[in-house]
């Protein structure tokens, strides 16, 4: 009987053996670089861009930066206000060409500044990927896209990936032009910077160097391009063609990813970090740049929720898709440096991946970074950032 069970033991160990052996196993990848309001300079430079070929990382390869690319868009929007295109607080129907209301509170207007603050009753619920052949109308019309109880411009905050593909359909509706091609002109041309949204004005450069996401798992999540641009860079139907020649700018803001898209690299997230830190100085006239960075909300104990539907201590002050963050109101825990320095700009979250744009205003020293195969259950830290987020700030403090 012993040597039956010590025979069963045995086969169970080899099978869970060959079990690990066939799963890869995944190392983080960590980038992170420095920044002030003259120099830029990478501190962290770890692991491999691609695990299939053992390529490793450089500061300089674009990754999928996540919700960092909601600050990026509200750049474009701030310079289509200096411009005189846009208006901050001017009905968004205007613009779209068709009345946009919330169900519940159909007198009030939706304006710029909400749906960049996450103010305009608008959740996830119902999705913000909208394929190809769709329109941010029709996905508007889903009553789940809305919150009954919160309407635009209460002071409440529900953070909302769907504000972001109406915010790009307005900016598309105002000028005629696509947002992947209006981002190139208004922010990452003028700031010159080799970056794209969905991969889209990229090239085959880009394609080569591109960060690979993992899961904790080990498996793919995105972007293992193998050197070649996709075929398509918005989301089709199954048995659709991807014919965005015949796509009219204004219907689908959702098609490049306006909320979490953008591919970038460290160094080039570094230089928006340093036109930050400088105010904006040659990019944004001062009253832009104010209205950017000024808190348009903040966390009363009570008032708002982050992406998860609950109070959490991460989210407690925010202007125009900038996050403000060493806050010490109640419920808050949002200091991932834990110095107690108050700082502003974006983290992100997706696909394994935890990043960050994150820069003190008054010295102008920040950090741009990123870091891979973080779980979904990640652990958090002392703050309401996960441990491996406070884990690069820790290294990069004071360097």
């Amino acid at each position: 009987m012993k040597a039956a069970r010590r025979l069963i033991a045995a086969f169970f160990l080899l099978a869970a053996t060959a079990a690990q052996a066939q799963s890869p196993v995944v190392f983080p990848t960590t980038v992170a670089v420095v920044f002030d309001r003259q120099t830029i300079r990478p501190v962290v430079v770890e692991g491999t861009a691609d695990q299939t070929g053992g390529r490793a990382v450089t500061a300089d390869d674009p990754v999928r930066i996540a919700s960092v690319s909601k600050l990026v868009t509200a750049l474009g929007v701030m310079r289509l206000v200096d411009a005189g295109v846009l208006d901050l607080d001017r009905d968004v129907s205007d613009y779209l060409g068709w009345r946009l209301r919330h169900p519940a509170f159909p007198d009030r207007p939706i304006t710029l500044r909400q749906l960049l603050s996450h103010r305009s009753g608008l959740t996830d619920d119902a999705d913000y990927i909208i394929p190809l052949g769709e329109t941010i109308r029709q996905r508007l019309a889903d009553p789940r896209a809305w919150d009954p109880a919160h309407g635009p411009g209460d002071d409440w905050f529900h953070y909302t990936n769907l504000n972001f593909p109406v915010v790009a359909s307005v900016l598309e509706a105002s000028t005629g032009e696509r947002f992947d091609h209006l981002m190139r002109k208004l922010v990452l041309v003028p700031l010159g910077l080799s970056a794209c949204y969905n991969w889209s004005g990229c090239n085959g450069v880009a394609a080569a160097s591109a960060v690979v996401l993992y899961r904790a798992d080990g498996s793919v999540a995105r972007d293992d391009l193998r050197g070649v641009l996709p075929a398509c860079p918005v989301v089709v139907p199954d048995g659709k063609p991807c014919d965005l020649a015949g796509y009219t700018p204004g219907w689908n803001g959702a098609l490049f990813s306006p909320q979490g898209g953008l591919r970038i690299s460290m160094t080039d997230l570094a230089r928006i970090g340093r036109m930050l830190a400088r105010g904006g100085e040659g990019f944004l006239s001062p009253e832009s740049f104010a209205a950017l960075v000024t808190p348009v909300w903040r966390f009363n104990g009570h008032n708002g929720v982050g992406e998860n539907g609950e109070p959490d201590g991460f989210f407690c002050a925010y202007g125009l898709a900038v996050q403000l963050i060493g806050n010490e109101g109640p419920g808050c825990n949002d200091d991932p440096f834990g110095d107690g320095i108050p700082r502003l700009g974006h983290p992100g979250e997706a696909y394994g991946l935890r990043s960050g744009l994150w820069l003190d205003p008054n010295t102008g020293r920040g950090v741009a970074f990123f870091t891979t195969a973080v779980p979904d259950n990640a652990a958090r830290g002392t703050s309401a950032f996960t441990a491996a987020e406070e884990g690069v700030l820790a290294r990069v403090r004071g360097r």
